[in-house]
């Protein structure tokens, strides 16, 4: 009953007297025993730290951080464990945790040089250049002397620097800059996500998209909710043409950020360029090739970074400009594309076959000697030995263009185009001409004689358009042999006797109803 009456009293008393009780309850023993049990944990605490200090200096930093968490538990009060253990945090890279520990380590001890340096250190290697400067400014305050901090605080301003540098050159886009800034900074400020996140979207503007791809993934394998990261790899995707997946990392970083203006600008782009090129696509394949060509042209202006993409729309749009027999347009498209990916052996082929069309047979040789160095299939063997050949029939006469035909051109139209040329070209027509003018149209009236021998001869046409050599049947055509102008004439016309200019029996006079150059022809 007395320890019931007490505890009513005490209970019912008024605050001042509840205090004078306490005072007066019988308390020295219990105090005596939490003061021995405090003397014990400092000492366990010492044994803990002097474990972790064992192992710090065996590179045992897991170990170490474990025996520093124990000393910590043991007495929470004491800044040299927190700084012990933010140092080997730092040595396991896990700045943020170090930081905290640093900062509580100061927060302990307002004079602890070492835990303002670390302090330091760790806002440096998280890339808080300005933060990092206070915490060694402070460190010069306790201790003026020490180089450590000196040389640090000369990082800390590097790093601003680099910071200016690459924020001047992203905005002017020289992107190769701000890769070797962001470079430079990494190597003080090798966990600043930040910088890492910037090299890499740097890089993917630059086209180098698995270095920029790495990157990113590095930081989202210790942070999937990484926003920037998320951009920078759905910017890869998309800058590589694999715009559905992009537009899925990009949504996910909005889901992360929704004020991520990067993202929501790559996303709008990515969806308009998809739609549009699908767009030119269909009207391609619907035969509208105007429309084609003009949506593909609208395409082009969406998104000028996205170098694979619009490489893409160059060679569609020159595919267009070849069905709306624009050569030229399509040669220059084509060029574009291959500027802009010059690994695209589309872009390539399409060019050479422009090439060849137009009779640019050097051009074309080039292009499919390019594409075989890079592909070396049948087919594209097959290209070039036919481009090759193109270029060695061009570098003959051609026999077509002699007589003005084309290369489909009947026996019939053959015939016809021979008997024009042939007296519009006789030596005897241009008689009263200059030297000059004799001996070009001489000349010109030769190789007519020549064409028609060869292009009139069906297996010496046959072999005339397989590229071979006519020399080798004989000295009939081609090498002129024993080719006689003068003769094919006389065989085609079926005159005998002589005339003038070696023309035997031909007759070309002034006439008002004469043919060609007001001469008319008339049998002997």
């Amino acid at each position: 009953m007395a320890l019931g009456n007490s505890v009513t009293r005490i209970l019912s008393a008024p605050l001042g007297k509840m205090a004078a009780v306490d005072i007066d309850m019988p308390m020295e023993p219990e105090s005596g025993s939490q003061i021995f049990n405090l003397m014990d944990l400092e000492r366990e605490a010492e044994v803990f730290k002097e474990e972790g200090n064992a192992f710090y200096i065996n590179k045992a930093y897991s170990e170490a951080f474990s025996c520093y968490s124990k000393a910590i538990d043991a007495c929470p009060k004491n800044a040299s464990y927190y700084g012990n253990r933010a140092a080997t945090l730092m040595m396991l890279s896990r700045f943020r945790e170090a930081l905290e520990d640093s900062q509580q380590s100061v927060r302990l001890d307002e004079c602890f040089m070492k835990g303002h340096l670390r302090e330091g250190k760790c806002h440096l290697s998280l890339g808080n250049a300005m933060a990092a400067s206070r915490c060694f400014q402070k460190v010069l305050e306790l201790e003026p002397g020490n180089m450590q901090a000196q040389q640090e605080h000369k990082n800390a301003s590097s790093i601003l620097e680099f910071e200016r540098v690459a924020e001047s050159g992203f905005e002017k886009r020289d992107f190769r800059k701000v890769v070797y800034c962001m470079d430079r900074a990494l190597g003080v400020a090798s966990a600043c996500h930040r910088f890492k996140i910037l090299k890499a979207e740097c890089l993917a503007l630059l086209g180098r998209y698995p270095e920029a791809q790495s990157v990113a993934s590095d930081i989202l394998r210790i942070d999937s909710t990484n926003a920037d990261a998320l951009y920078v790899r759905g910017l890869c995707l998309y800058y590589e043409d694999c715009i559905d997946k992009a537009v899925q990392f990009f949504v996910q970083a909005l889901r992360m950020a929704p004020d991520h203006e990067k993202a929501r600008l790559a996303c709008r782009n990515a969806k308009a360029l998809k739609a549009k090129k699908e767009e030119g696509n269909q009207a391609f394949k619907d035969c509208s090739y105007e429309a084609a060509y003009r949506l593909y042209t609208e395409a082009l202006t969406i998104d000028p970074n996205n170098i694979k993409t619009n490489a893409k729309l160059y060679c569609n749009r020159g595919t267009a400009g070849v069905k709306l027999t624009k050569l030229d347009q399509a040669i220059e498209d084509c060029t574009s594309a291959i500027k802009l990916d010059p690994t695209y052996i589309k872009a390539y082929l399409r060019r050479a076959q422009c090439y060849t069309d137009t009779e640019q047979y050097d051009d074309a040789v080039r292009d499919y000697e390019k594409v075989y160095q890079t592909e070396k299939t049948k087919e594209h063997k097959q290209l070039l030995k036919a481009a090759q050949l193109e270029l060695k029939k061009s570098k003959r006469k051609d026999y077509y263009k002699v007589l003005g035909i084309g290369k489909n051109a009947t026996d019939d139209e053959i015939k016809k185009a021979y008997r024009k040329r042939a007296l519009m070209h006789h030596p005897d027509r241009h008689s009263a001409a200059t030297t000059e003018v004799q001996k070009e149209e001489e000349k010109k009236f030769k190789e007519v004689g020549e064409a028609f021998t060869v292009l009139s001869d069906p297996k010496k046409k046959c072999r005339y358009d397989s590229g071979h050599d006519l020399d080798d049947d004989g000295g009939c055509g081609g090498g002129g042999g024993d080719f006689d102008a003068n003769n094919i004439f006389r065989a085609f016309f079926g005159g005998q006797g002589q005339g003038q200019g070696g023309g035997g029996g031909y007759n070309f006079e002034s006439s008002p109803n004469a043919g060609p150059g007001n001469f008319f022809f008339q049998f002997g």
